[in-house]
């Protein structure tokens, strides 16, 4: 039977600031860790809500499944999702031996906006501008060895309405003032290029990056598909790494359509991470 450990705090500076924490049933063994982000626009979500059901199929595999909760746009500008949760990693790293975890293979997960900001902790790794060491376990380390990342905006805030109005595939508003980027950055996008530049994870794709599979709807209405071609084909250009993985899924939408819960698609990131485990 698997252990839950709920509400877990990693930092105490928000009440946003805890994790829930899923073991798998053979308690003897080290487990390699699925960080898990839901999804939620950068404005709503919950680390418990139905996103989170096919990741927790990760458990049967030998997975270990932390669900994290962050502070959202209404709480924190970025980039403090991103310091809390590399936060996140830290304390679990901290804290590996009390649950059998193996600190070197924690991997990220997320569809998104969780994907773009497991994104984030792949690409930015050992960048000091993305981490806030004061909020604790600052010996720890906060990289993950992978990412999957599911319709995640990881191309630029700028680009999605241009994508939309090209293709005619969804409503070109991530431009305007109360979109949730925008709210999301603390200004309307178009008056803040630096920021989107900055807050774009294919800005640091690097040699050093981990490898990544990303999972797109060919039809998505709400992130371009474009998106997530334009960080693939940066994550090609900047690393020899052959392990980074492209799939779309023609005709399909968004995250919230029922085929990201058909278990093919999440067991494509299951085999994706298994690929990737060291013994």
């Amino acid at each position: 039977m698997m252990k839950k450990f709920f509400d877990l705090a990693y930092a105490s500076s928000s009440a946003s600031q805890k994790l829930d924490l899923y073991l798998p049933s053979n308690p003897d063994e080290l487990h390699p860790l699925i960080l898990f982000a839901h999804g939620g626009a950068f404005t709503f979500g919950d680390k418990r809500d139905n996103q989170l059901t096919p990741i927790l199929r990760g458990l049967d595999r030998g997975f270990a499944v932390a669900s994290l909760e962050y502070r959202k746009a209404e709480e924190a500008r970025f980039p403090a999702m991103v310091y809390d949760a590399k936060a996140a990693v830290r304390f679990l790293r901290a804290h590996a031996a009390d649950y059998n975890l193996d600190p070197e293979q924690f991997f990220g997960w997320g569809p998104s906006s969780g994907g773009w900001l497991m994104s984030m902790l792949g690409v930015t790794a050992g960048n000091p501008a993305f981490e806030d060491l004061s909020m604790g376990y600052s010996e720890q380390r906060s990289d993950l060895q992978a990412v999957v990342d599911w319709c995640g905006p990881c191309g630029n805030f700028l680009q999605m309405d241009k994508a939309f109005l090209a293709s005619g595939a969804g409503v070109a508003d991530h431009d305007q003032p109360d979109s949730p980027e925008s709210r999301f950055l603390g200004a309307q996008i178009t008056h803040l290029p630096e920021l989107c530049r900055m807050s774009a994870p294919c800005s640091y794709a690097s040699e050093t990056t981990p490898p990544f599979l990303i999972v797109h709807g060919g039809a998505d209405q709400i992130v371009p598909v474009e998106q997530s071609l334009t960080f693939y084909r940066a994550l090609v250009a900047a690393t020899n790494d052959t392990r980074h993985k492209l799939h779309i899924e023609s005709g399909q939408p968004h995250h919230g359509a029922s085929w990201y819960n058909d278990p093919w698609v999440a067991n494509m990131g299951f085999s994706f991470l298994e690929d990737i485990l060291t013994f």
